[in-house]
C-alpha cells in the first residue's frame, strides 16, 4: 500500500490528509512536533483572552484520526534522505515514505538582534508561544510591560491579547504609519488612531536595536535604535513577519530559496516530494500574488489541490482572485482583488475612497483610470460578501457597476446602518456621474448566472 507521509499538521497538511482519505485507501501518516492533534491556529488569541479553551480549537474529535485510518506521529524531523525515501527524527527514529508532503508552515523572523533568544522573547505563531505567554505574562503583576516588535497582523493581535489582561504594551513599528506598505494612507491613519485609543503605546518609525537581559537570562529591557531609549519590560513579542520553517532541509537535495520551490502542481525538484502552505514558494508568481503566501485559506486550497494529484487526478494550483480578512482590535477588515498602498500603486490605478464622518468605517475601491475596470476593494467596519466581489472581479466589471449594485454585496446583519447612498453620492460628485444605487436583491445575490 502506498505510504503518504505529511510533515506538519496545520491546515495545509491536515486538509491534504482528509481529502486523500476521501478519495483513496492509501496509508497516511502525519508528523508534527508542535501538537499531536490539529487545531485552529488563528484561534490561539481567543484562548489567552478567555473566550475559548484549547479543546474548543480542535475541529475534529480525537477519535476522528483512528476512525479514518490516519496515523499521527509526534516528533521533529532532522533530515530527509531523498535517495532512499527515508525521514530521520531528532530522536534517531526513522520512517520511510512513498510520497512526501512538506507542510511545515512558518516561524517568526529574527534579524540577529542581540538578546533575541532570551527567556521572555517569543513569537505568536505556535501553541508553545501561547504556553510561554501564559508563563511570562499571566497578568500585569508578573508582566509589568510588554514590547511588541513589528507592525503586522500578528503584532496587533498580540497587542489586543495583552491589553485584554490590562498589561501595558509598547508597539514598535518601523514604518511611519501602521502597515502603510499594504494599506492606503487613509486606512493606515485610521488604524493608528484606533490603536492609541486602546491605550497602546504606538511608536512609529522606531526600530529595535537590542534586547537586554537581567542576571537570570530573562528579558529586562529593549533599546530603541533611533534614540537609544531603554524601555523596561518583561516580555518581547517578535512579530516582524514570518519565514518558511525549512531548516531541516538544508542538507537535502530538495531545492529551496526562501521556501521550498514548487511548480504549479506543488511538485518540488524531487519526484514524489511536494510542498504546500506557508513553506511553499512558487517558482513563478501566480498573477500579482507573492511567491510565498502565509495565508490560512491558500494553505487549505493547496491541500485540496494536492490531494487530487496524489489520488491520480493531476491538478494545478489555481487560487483565483485574491482576498483576505483580519481584525484590527474592534475594526473588521476585508480585501478583495488588489488595492495597493500609495507606495506600490500602479500607474493605471485610481482610488475612490469614502470614510464615515464619525465611525471607524471606510472603503477604498481601486479601478483602472482608462477603462474604469474594478480592480479591488478594501472595507473597514462594513462586512461584504466574498462571492459577489469574486464574481465582479472575474467578470471584469466597471466601478460604476460595482457602485450601482453595492447593496448586493453588503453582508451586515439586518438593522445595521447602510451607507451605500452616501458612498455612491460621493462618487457621483467627484466624477460627475449620476449612478442610481439599486436596492438589495436576493435573487441577484444567489443567482448563478
Amino acid at each position: 500500500m502506498e505510504h503518504i507521509v505529511i510533515i506538519g499538521n496545520g491546515i495545509s497538511g491536515v486538509t491534504t490528509a482528509r481529502h486523500i482519505r476521501k478519495n483513496s485507501n492509501k496509508k497516511i501518516t502525519i508528523i508534527s512536533g508542535e501538537t499531536k492533534y490539529f487545531f485552529s491556529r488563528t484561534a490561539l488569541m481567543y484562548i489567552y483572552m478567555g473566550h475559548m479553551k484549547f479543546e474548543h480549537t480542535k475541529p475534529y474529535e480525537n477519535w476522528f484520526w483512528e476512525k479514518n485510518n490516519i496515523t499521527l506521529k509526534k516528533g521533529f524531523i532532522n533530515s530527509v534522505n531523498t535517495a532512499n525515501k527515508l525521514l530521520a527524527f531528532t530522536n534517531g527514529e526513522t520512517v520511510s515514505y512513498d510520497k512526501l508532503i512538506i507542510a511545515t508552515g512558518s516561524k517568526p523572523n529574527k534579524f540577529g538582534w542581540p538578546g533575541q533568544d532570551l527567556e521572555g522573547v517569543m513569537g505568536m505563531y505556535h501553541k508553545q508561544d501561547l504556553e510561554k505567554l501564559e508563563k511570562y505574562a499571566p497578568n500585569n503583576k508578573t508582566c509589568k510591560r510588554a514590547v511588541i516588535v513589528g507592525g503586522g497582523l500578528i503584532g496587533i493581535e498580540l497587542a489586543e491579547m495583552l491589553r485584554s489582561r490590562n498589561i501595558p504594551v509598547t508597539f514598535l513599528v518601523r514604518e511611519d504609519s501602521f502597515w502603510n506598505g499594504v494599506l492606503p494612507a487613509q486606512e493606515s491613519a485610521m488604524i493608528n488612531k484606533h490603536i492609541k485609543e486602546h491605550h497602546i503605546d504606538l511608536r512609529l518609525s522606531n526600530n529595535l536595536k537590542a534586547i537586554k537581559a537581567d542576571e537570570n537570562g530573562h528579558v529586562k529591557s529593549v533599546i530603541i535604535e533611533e534614540t537609544g531609549e531603554e524601555i523596561f519590560c518583561d516580555v518581547v513579542g517578535l512579530t516582524a513577519g514570518v519565514t518558511p520553517n525549512i531548516d531541516f532541509l538544508k542538507n537535502s537535495d530538495i531545492e529551496t530559496k526562501k521556501g521550498v520551490l514548487v511548480n504549479r502542481f506543488l511538485e518540488t525538484n524531487i519526484k514524489d516530494i511536494y510542498a504546500i502552505g506557508d513553506c511553499a514558494e512558487q517558482q513563478k508568481a501566480i498573477g500579482q500574488r507573492r511567491n510565498i503566501e502565509a495565508v490560512w485559506y491558500t494553505g487549505r486550497m493547496m491541500g485540496e489541490t494536492l490531494a487530487q494529484t496524489i489520488c491520480g487526478n493531476k491538478t494545478a494550483y489555481n487560487p483565483g482572485n485574491w482576498f483576505n480578512s483580519a481584525k484590527f482590535l474592534d475594526i473588521e477588515y476585508q480585501t478583495y482583488g488588489w488595492v495597493f498602498s500609495e507606495k506600490n500603486k500602479k500607474e493605471n490605478e485610481l482610488y475612490f475612497q469614502w470614510k464615515h464622518p464619525k465611525e471607524y468605517k471606510c472603503i477604498t475601491i481601486s479601478f483602472d483610470k482608462d477603462t474604469h475596470q474594478f480592480l479591488g476593494i478594501n472595507t473597514f467596519g462594513i462586512r461584504m460578501r466574498h462571492e459577489i466581489f469574486d464574481k465582479w472581479l472575474t467578470e471584469k466589471r466597471a466601478i460604476e457597476h460595482v457602485l450601482e449594485y453595492l447593496a448586493d454585496a453588503n453582508f451586515d446583519p439586518e438593522f445595521y446602518k447602510l451607507h451605500e447612498p452616501q458612498i455612491v453620492a460621493k462618487f457621483n460628485k467627484e466624477n460627475n456621474k449620476n449612478i442610481q444605487p439599486k436596492k438589495k436583491s436576493w435573487k441577484r445575490i444567489f443567482s448563478k448566472t
